[in-house]
């Protein structure tokens, strides 16, 4: 598509008015914007089209179409294009995020797969769309799908990954007629520079030992190596699967989920105590000091809960995991904290949606905001510095055996 070289609103205006254009509108809009468009690439130029002026700090170099969205239908634009550097009317048009894009696919989708007419309408205006055909809904998806699964399919080549953070989001899909419930597995690692990278995702039925497996299985092909250790809450079967799958890599039990957890184990009226004692087995300035208070915190509650403290001594490897790295990134590696936040970002997209209409639009939707994610992560600070990631990778993890004749567990003060 080309635009005339000189735009003159006034006679274009007044030859689409005299001449009974059904589409009048659309061409006084159309008229109106690319008049608009030209002033500012003049701006930007420093001086009109096809003038010669010593101001002119750069040029034209034709135009690029554009399809333009609205009320009085869709209007073909021609963008002004600059020899040096580019023009984008933002303003007008706003640049798509990927994950905008998806959650447009996944809601239209949902539309052409029967999901609720009412709701899926309303769910579009949401995102300020009006409407979308077959064809737009089969170019977005299509674009989009190649997108994501480049990302999944990535290879894993950032040298090591030496701390990796796991976790599974519960999501409703419709299959053979009926919702169930289905586990998006999420995995996220440091490379070597420092910087977190979203590792893989992938939609399971289960969140077992096998979904788990297969999981990991599927990052090591890709070249996921040197993991020292995996943060992450108790899933059931991924500690198997993390020994199968990353043989040498220890365990670290997310210390707020456990804390959870724990305090179902006792009255409410004790659980604000029994936390704040946990909470000082972490604030401990070394390894040595903090299994010693490990210790004394499980003899304390033994007094008054036998059944706590005794759920609390048998998680002891699973929680003191992290005592064996560098004290400076104890905070980074001791819980699933940093996974919560990426979670947060992930509902937030996916709960405009509710109920996915199949398994590829979990993995379009999820996909295309972590790869969204990964970019930001890029382009930001390190997450650990270098000098910390050399430090870990020299630590050789073995999980202390816990020894009563190790330490005085003397009950401490309540």
């Amino acid at each position: 598509m080309a635009a005339s070289e000189s735009v003159n609103p006034v006679d274009l205006l007044r030859e689409q008015i005299e001449g009974a254009s059904p589409d009048v509108l659309q061409a006084m809009i159309k008229t109106f914007v690319q008049a608009v468009m030209s002033a500012e690439a003049d701006a930007i130029c420093g001086a009109g089209y096809g003038q010669r002026s010593d101001e002119r700090v750069n040029s034209r170099n034709g135009y690029r179409p554009r399809e333009w969205d609205t009320r009085a239908g869709t209007i073909d634009l021609a963008i002004p294009k600059l020899r040096q550097g580019s023009y984008f009317p933002d303003w007008l048009l706003t640049h798509r995020r990927r994950a905008e894009q998806a959650l447009v696919s996944v809601v239209a989708t949902s539309y052409l797969l029967g999901v609720s007419t009412r709701r899926v309408e309303k769910l579009v205006e949401q995102l300020g769309v009006k409407q979308l055909s077959k064809s737009q809904v089969s170019e977005m998806a299509t674009h989009l799908d190649a997108q994501v699964e480049a990302f999944r399919n990535r290879p894993l080549d950032a040298a090591h990954y030496p701390f990796v953070w796991m976790d599974a989001l519960t999501m409703k899909v419709r299959e053979h007629g009926r919702t169930v419930n289905v586990h998006a597995l999420v995995a996220v690692g440091v490379n070597a520079d420092g910087q977190r990278e979203v590792l893989g995702v992938d939609v399971a039925s289960d969140e077992d030992g096998a979904g788990w497996l297969a999981f990991l299985r599927s990052l090591t092909a890709r070249g996921l190596s040197g993991v020292q250790l995996v943060i992450s809450d108790a899933h059931r079967g991924l500690v198997g699967a993390i020994g199968a799958a990353l043989p040498g890599a220890a365990w670290q039990r997310c210390r707020t989920h456990y804390l959870r957890n724990l305090l179902t184990k006792v009255p409410k009226s004790a659980q604000p105590w029994i936390a704040t004692l946990v909470r000082t087995i972490f604030d401990q300035p070394d390894a040595d000091a903090a299994r010693a208070q490990f210790d004394r915190v499980v003899a304390t509650i033994e007094a008054k809960f036998p059944a706590a403290a005794e759920h609390l001594d048998h998680a002891r490897d699973d929680l003191l995991a992290f005592t064996g790295f560098p004290r400076e990134i104890w905070r980074q590696i001791w819980s699933n904290n940093p996974q919560e936040r990426l979670n947060k970002e992930i509902r937030r997209r996916t709960d405009v949606v509710g109920i996915f209409p199949n398994r590829a639009a979990i993995i379009r939707l999820v996909g295309a905001v972590l790869a969204e994610q990964t970019d930001e992560w890029t382009e930001g600070r390190r997450y650990m510095g270098l000098e910390l990631l050399a430090k870990a990778r020299l630590v050789i993890v073995e999980p202390d055996q816990h020894d009563t004749d190790q330490t005085d567990p003397s009950p401490i003060a309540a």
